[in-house]
Order: C-alpha cells, then structure tokens, then sequence
C-alpha cells in the first residue's frame, strides 16, 4: 500500500496488535444487522467475554498478512471480527445463539491461536462446555480417587486402634486388665500335659518288651535240666550192666 493515510495505518496497527494478543477471534459477516440488533450483539458479546469490531477486508488482509496468518478466504463482503480474551466458548455460543433470532449475521470462520477455523470449528466450538465447567468436572474426577484415599489412610489407624483395643481387652497385649486371664495360663496347660503323655507312653511300651525276653530267658534253663535227666540215667545204666 503506496502512501497510506495515517489513519489507515493506524487501523492496521490497531488490527495487527488485536489479532496479536487476542487467544481467538471469530470473522462474521454482518451484512442486513440494523443498529439496534448490532448493539445487542456487542453486548451479548461483551458479557461473553468478546469485542465485536468491524473493519474493511482490505486493512484486515494487511494485518493477518504481517503476522503470516492466512485468512483471505474468510474476507468476504462486510466483515466484522469478535476478538476474544480467554475462553472463546462462550463467545461462539453468543455467536451462534444470536444468529439463530438473526439470520442476518453469518459466521464466517476464525482463529484459534495460530490455526485458522472454518465455520464448523466455530460451531464446535460452541458445542463445548465453557472452561470453568470442564476444569470443575475434571477436579471432580481427580477428588474422587484423592477423597477415596484420604479415607482408606483415615480408616486404617481407626481400625489399627479397634484392634489393638481388642487385643487388650482379651489379655493379649500390654495394657490388659488386671482381671484378665494371664496368657502364661493358655501356655502351661499344654505344657504340663505334653510331657506326661510323651514320657508315660513310650515307658510302658518299653517295659513290655523288656519283661517277655527275660521270661524266655528264664524258662531257657529249664529245658536244659530236662536234657540233663536222660543223661543221668544212661550213667546210671552203665554203672549196672559193669
């Protein structure tokens, strides 16, 4: 542009620096828009969070062009842009809400950041929930689990001390009550018996055995004083026949 006015090159500043520092911005076309639907609209707008400003396509082109931001497709007939600080959910949703009583503003496409939408991006884009709702869900989701965790670490000194307070009571853990049975008590009655029956029974086992051998050893004599009686008769029978 040769020897641009001043006030052009302000315009172009002005566009620039928007385009710039805005997180979106939304390009509609308002051909048809009486003055009184065109101030409901910037303040539906306003409300959203967005500024509605209308611009010539030729001053715009210059200002997306010095930033490398390729949007002539979208700069056709009458162009108005909604610039937009934060969330740009809301301000599509004004948008589209708006078109829908006036058929007369069409949304052309947009940019979110650096990337360039169509018109369809917009419309998604009111399709969304706005931010706060979706980061209140999204910490919802993570406090559940947290909340879950609190209460099983929470649970478990509680239950720690049931069972401590338990173990006292029945005598089985420092602290018990005076009245409660002595745990060496459990312990001794085993003990006594154990012995008693291990020592008793092999005893009694052993000392049958032992009994019946020397039984037979007993008897073993008598057999040979029987054989010794046939022996004393075949001396006596010799001592007769000399």
């Amino acid at each position: 542009m040769e020897n641009p006015r001043p006030e052009k090159v302000a315009v172009v500043d002005e566009v620039r620096a928007k385009l710039d520092s805005s997180d979106a911005a939304v390009l509609t076309e308002y051909r048809g828009l009486n003055v009184s639907a065109t101030a409901e609209l910037r303040r539906a707008l306003r409300d959203a969070g967005g500024e509605f400003k209308v611009y010539k396509n030729t001053l715009v082109r210059i200002a997306a062009r010095e930033l490398g931001l390729e949007i002539d497709a979208l700069l056709t007939g009458p162009t108005a842009i909604a610039f937009i600080d934060g969330d740009p959910v809301n301000v599509a949703k004004a948008l589209r809400d708006f078109a829908k009583t006036n058929p007369a503003l069409v949304i052309k496409g947009g940019l979110l950041g650096d990337s360039v939408i169509d018109e369809k991006g917009v419309t998604a884009l009111a399709d969304l929930e706005p931010r706060e709702v979706l980061l209140a869900k999204l910490a919802g989701a993570l406090a559940a689990p947290m909340q879950q965790f609190a209460g099983l670490l929470e649970a478990l000194p509680r239950n720690f001390a049931y069972g401590l307070k338990a173990l006292i009571d029945q005598g089985g853990a420092p602290g018990a009550p005076a009245d409660a049975p002595a745990p060496a008590a459990a312990d001794e009655t085993p003990d006594a018996e154990a012995p008693a029956a291990v020592d008793e029974t092999p005893d009694a086992e052993a000392a049958a055995p032992t009994d019946e051998p020397a039984a037979e050893a007993t008897e073993a004599p008598a057999a040979d004083t029987d054989t010794d009686t046939p022996a004393a008769e075949s001396a006596d029978t010799t001592e007769s026949e000399s």
